[in-house]
């Protein structure tokens, strides 16, 4: 939808022949790039197997681990990642990898978030529970070695590994229903889903493993988060 329903935004013409994944999850970006271009051919990666069995033809998938060494002989014409903030220990190496095996005149294309709630007219303040859990889960995640704000480095990233042509498409995006435009009221609520629905799964290991909180203590704060979430004067956006 932040694409207006595009599968990418490079332009990579209508017959590209070899293209990669990073962090394909559940493959359906990949399945549906495999229907777009059947004469291409995707190959997803990801550390864990969440892929389905029922595929293109033209679609397979790897389970390994991005950030080890890329052992592919022939190059692609197009390398996609999108959504791996908290993923990644080593981005520039990672970009390197991928400078490596694009071909010359290839694209690469990174979509991922800078995970930095703000509010455009004062609604959401450094005292409000979800800006704290935020605060703290960005440390946790420093801790482990990763990032939760990949997203506004990325530029400075793939010029550091060398390539040319870079642009930067930058998009905020709503946490909640409160936007009056019907898209972005949408977008809003997928995105207060995920975080709803995940909130405890994603801040466990974070919270009590990198950081030593108790149980009790992580469970009082994502009670004032999940109200954060239901009032609807505050107007949380982040950027992709």
């Amino acid at each position: 939808m932040v694409n207006d329903d595009k599968l990418h935004c490079a332009p990579i013409g209508p017959t590209p022949h070899r293209v990669l994944d990073v962090g394909a999850g559940t493959g359906i970006w990949c399945i549906d790039m495999g229907d777009e271009y059947p004469s291409a051919e995707i190959i997803g990666v990801d550390i864990s197997a969440n892929m389905p069995t029922w595929l293109p033809p033209n679609v397979r998938f790897e389970i390994a681990d991005v950030e080890d060494p890329w052992t592919y002989g022939t190059p692609f014409d197009y390398i996609h990642s999108r959504y791996m903030a908290g993923s990644i220990k080593d981005w520039p190496e990672l970009m390197g990898q991928c400078f490596n095996h694009v071909k010359p005149g290839g694209w690469v294309e990174f979509q991922d978030f800078d995970i930095d709630y703000y509010s455009q007219d004062g609604s959401l303040t450094p005292n409000h529970a979800l800006r704290i859990w935020l605060t703290a889960a960005c440390s946790a995640e420093e801790i482990t070695g990763r990032t939760l704000r990949p997203g506004k480095y990325l530029e400075r990233w793939m010029r550091e590994a060398g390539f040319q042509h870079v642009e930067v498409i930058k998009s905020p995006l709503p946490l909640g229903l409160w936007p009056k435009n019907k898209k972005l009221k949408k977008i809003g609520l997928f995105n207060w889903t995920q975080l709803w629905e995940g909130l405890q799964g994603m801040s466990l290991r974070l919270f009590m493993d990198a950081l030593g909180w108790q149980r009790e203590q992580l469970e009082v704060l994502l009670m004032q988060v999940r109200e954060d979430l239901k009032d609807p004067t505050i107007h949380a956006l982040f950027d992709v």
